[in-house]
């Protein structure tokens, strides 16, 4: 792993804007379908909120360093995302400092949306004043479910009167961007369950909601119970039909599909989300965390003490790398492009990946707009590999 950008990165940096994520590995309790690079107190020690932080704030440091060396102007950061984990296992005050030394470092420019990542049970309206103090301008809550039996096969830890509170207490608190993210097709959900997940979460007026569907990863306790028939598996029909109700209902409520599995109200889209779906520069902080610059792209050792023993070391805590070239920069370019409600320019296409455009409408998946901007219709999104793979192969 390099301690510096290649020189083609390199020289491109400041051409896009720059964003920042921060990532907390801590969780009070793991979920049962959870695989993302996460631990608890138990496996790290009760010290690790105040490490984490610590280890934090010597990667901005490097991030600067690394950035200053290129000899570029460095753009400030247009957003910040701390996620998890559970970021709300530090402070207040410990995630105010993160905010602090990257605007010292770099920056922040005009209107910069700062977001920060939250388990229901963590949050108080101290909490809450707390991060607006320290200029979080977003919230983000995991509600996944209303039902009570959905979220014990979960093994969420909070109840759906927790998650709904959370969010009208946000908005009373001053919070104008909260978002509540929702799991669909979670074992022996049904569609009514999963039809008052979607009217509970829009009767607290959030300005964004994630929906995703529940993926089984082998290595995960769910996944464990699903093998051993204690629940069902995943029934790829159902799973599109809820996706289905939820675009029609949100819709309706006035918020827009803008990327394949997030609504907003008009103007709440999530900023930072959309600078990774548009291709633009982002450091990842963070054991496992990835960053992009400038077709760059590397991720972080995963554990989060061989990712701070590397910090302690002034050594770059990179796991890996990779440089792409322009056919990688080409095939995912098209990959997020048709994800997002911008649409796909088919300019960015060749003559050949033109051609196969007829067919993907005539058979529902996508329209071309007046501007020869390629959509997907919701069946396209609910395809949208398959849309991709007919237009590059």
């Amino acid at each position: 792993m390099p301690d510096h950008l290649p020189e083609v990165a390199g020289d491109r940096v400041g051409e896009r804007e720059l964003s920042l994520y921060l990532h907390v590995p801590i969780c009070a309790s793991r979920c049962g379908y959870c695989d993302f690079n996460t631990y608890t107190l138990a496996q790290l020690g009760s010290g690790a909120p105040g490490d984490i932080g610590r280890w934090l704030h010597a990667e901005l440091a490097l991030a600067r360093r690394v950035l200053d060396a290129t000899g570029r102007t460095i753009p400030p950061l247009a957003t910040i995302f701390i996620g998890g984990g559970t970021p709300t296992m530090l402070t207040p005050g410990q995630l105010g400092a993160l905010v602090d030394d990257a605007r010292d470092r770099f920056g922040l420019a005009p209107g910069a949306e700062i977001s920060c990542e939250a388990n229901p049970e963590t949050i108080t309206p101290a909490v809450l004043d707390g991060l607006l103090a320290a200029g979080f301008t977003r919230l983000s809550l995991g509600m996944q479910s209303a039902c009570e039996p959905v979220l014990r096969t979960l093994d969420r830890v909070h109840t759906p009167g927790q998650a709904l509170r959370a969010a009208r207490d946000a908005h009373r608190a001053g919070f104008t961007e909260v978002n509540l993210d929702l799991i669909y097709g979670t074992p022996g959900e049904s569609m009514d369950d999963w039809r008052a997940s979607l009217d509970a979460a829009l009767s607290v007026t959030p300005e964004h909601l994630s929906a995703y569907a529940l993926t089984i990863e082998d290595a995960t306790p769910l996944a464990r119970r699903i093998r051993e028939g204690a629940l069902p598996g995943i029934d790829e029909d159902d799973l599109a039909d809820k996706y289905l109700l939820a675009d029609e209902v949100l819709t309706q409520a006035g918020l827009a599909n803008y990327e394949i599995s997030n609504w907003a109200r008009p103007g709440h889209e999530c900023r930072h989300n959309l600078a990774y779906w548009r291709g633009a520069d982002w450091w990842g902080a963070g054991p496992g965390a990835h960053s992009h610059i400038a077709g760059f792209r590397w991720w972080n050792l995963r554990h989060p003490r061989a990712w701070g023993a590397a910090l302690d070391a002034g050594a770059w805590p990179g796991a890996g790398c990779e440089l792409l070239d322009e056919r990688a920069r080409h095939e995912e370019a098209v990959m997020l492009g048709v994800r997002i409600a911008d649409g796909l320019p088919l300019s960015q296409l060749d003559e050949v990946e033109r051609s196969r455009v007829p067919a993907l409408v005539g058979d529902g998946l996508a329209r071309v707009d007046a501007d020869d901007r390629l959509h997907l219709s919701p069946t396209g999104r609910l395809l949208a590999d398959k849309v991709t793979r007919d237009l590059l192969d």
